[in-house]
């Protein structure tokens, strides 16, 4: 049975984890190391299931611990060469990854890991690179797409492929305008290679999904230009806009920034099951 977990979404560190019985896939490892583990032995999860490691961008928030995650644990990590490079460059990641586990991967390619087929397809960021993932497994399609400025076809057509969605609503763009922030970070937060507003991210799926995307997770979300409530009601009025209830034609969820999501099941006839956190 395929499962999901979001150990952390937002600027204070971003990892997400998918996972069988036998075959775990990190996504992303932008907490450290410590509280990684931690999580891992507070829901029950063990390390050494984990056997892949994929990227998305070079910025500190996604690759922290990348070095010493794969080094320790001695796994490979996916990304694409810019960002591979990008990582090598950033002053954040004390412990580089060593070369023996780098992997390369090409967006518009998939590949086969264990039990997972991932294809990376490119997501417009003012990083080195950045892309989303879209990862199938037990008849699953399951998407990411993080820290893109805006939405792009190849984006919107893996929208239409997704089974279960982790998409960007990062910002309200009149908090954005309003707040305190200089005029220059402002621009980059707004701009074609910055982030996703609630209502871009709402458009997108709106306008792209399938009535096969059972569930979406709501991801990255900014401590100062939005609030959870406010995403996922912004989010809920747009697809309202559309004809889409959630609830009734969808479930939506928003991700919290520090704390784990607790774990889901992902099934292809009931939608997402959430395990008790108590169970843990």
């Amino acid at each position: 049975m395929l499962k999901f977990i979001s150990f952390g979404s937002g600027s204070s560190g971003n990892c997400y984890y998918l996972f069988t019985a036998t075959d775990g896939l990190l996504i992303d490892t932008g907490i450290g190391i410590r509280t990684l583990k931690k999580y891992f032995r507070d829901y029950g999860l063990s390390l050494a299931k984990v056997n892949y490691v994929l990227i998305t961008h070079d910025h500190a928030d996604h690759i922290k611990s990348v070095g010493v995650f794969s080094n320790d644990y001695h796994l490979p990590v996916y990304a694409t060469r810019k960002v591979h490079v990008g990582i090598g460059k950033n002053y954040c990641v004390k412990k580089k990854i060593d070369p023996h586990y780098a992997r390369i991967l090409e967006c518009g390619q998939p590949i086969e890991l264990g039990c997972f087929r991932v294809t990376p397809f490119s997501v417009p960021h003012d990083s080195s690179d950045n892309v989303g993932y879209k990862i199938e497994c037990e008849g699953i399609t399951f998407c990411l797409i993080t820290d893109a400025g805006i939405v792009t076809d190849e984006m919107k057509e893996v929208i239409a492929q997704a089974d279960y969605l982790v998409m960007e609503a990062n910002h309200d763009e009149e908090m954005v305008m309003s707040g305190p922030y200089p005029e220059y970070l402002k621009e980059r937060i707004l701009g074609a290679t910055g982030h996703l507003s609630n209502k871009s991210c709402a458009v997108a799926i709106a306008e792209n999904m399938t009535e096969k995307l059972k569930m979406v997770w709501l991801c990255h979300l900014s401590q100062e230009n939005n609030h959870p409530e406010l995403a996922r009601k912004t989010v809920e009025a747009v697809l309202r806009s559309y004809g889409i209830v959630v609830g009734k034609d969808i479930t939506l969820e928003v991700l919290k920034r520090t704390v784990p999501s607790g774990v889901y099941e992902l099934t292809l006839d009931e939608g997402a099951k959430q395990f008790p956190t108590d169970l843990f």
